[in-house]
């Protein structure tokens, strides 16, 4: 109780500049803990307060530039994260496509009379070009996000 009475009578007691800087004392003793401006006891230990005054114009453009550093910084790791999952998109994407390849060429591996297999090298044939059409038109999609992406970051770092 003493000690939150004595540091709101020490801040009140500053004068308003726009910072005050007070260095006090604490002192540990048998009766207690003090408080004091000058050095007491051996076992004393220096605290500094610094009052800033919340009406002061340098304090405020200090403030803005603090919030447009942390907002930066944040942007920066938002836009770093979201380019990453589209990169891990994209080589997701290449897996499902070769996944998808491999299983249309160990159709034609079967045993099969000869009308049955050029039917089924025919459909391979359109499958493969579907899936390398469907590859190709989101790869390019996903390419031109993480362009966009990378611009901004740019823009940002």
């Amino acid at each position: 109780m003493t000690r939150g009475i004595f540091v709101l009578a020490l801040l009140l007691s500053l004068p308003s500049h726009a910072k005050t800087i007070v260095n006090y004392y604490k002192c540990v003793t048998e009766r207690g803990t003090v408080y004091s401006q000058f050095p007491c006891a051996r076992n004393g230990t220096q605290h500094t307060l610094t009052n800033i005054d919340p009406e002061s114009n340098s304090s405020a453009d200090q403030h803005y530039k603090t919030l447009n550093k942390l907002e930066k910084k944040q942007i920066i790791r938002n836009l770093k994260n979201e380019l990453r999952a589209k990169k891990h998109e994209a080589a997701i994407l290449t897996r499902e496509r070769d996944q998808d390849t491999r299983n249309q060429q160990l159709r034609v591996n079967r045993i099969m009379d000869d009308n049955e297999r050029k039917a089924t090298l025919d459909d391979i044939k359109r499958q493969l070009k579907a899936i390398n059409k469907d590859y190709h038109k989101q790869a390019r999609k996903l390419n031109k996000q993480i362009a966009q992406l990378e611009k901004k970051l740019k823009r940002y770092e």
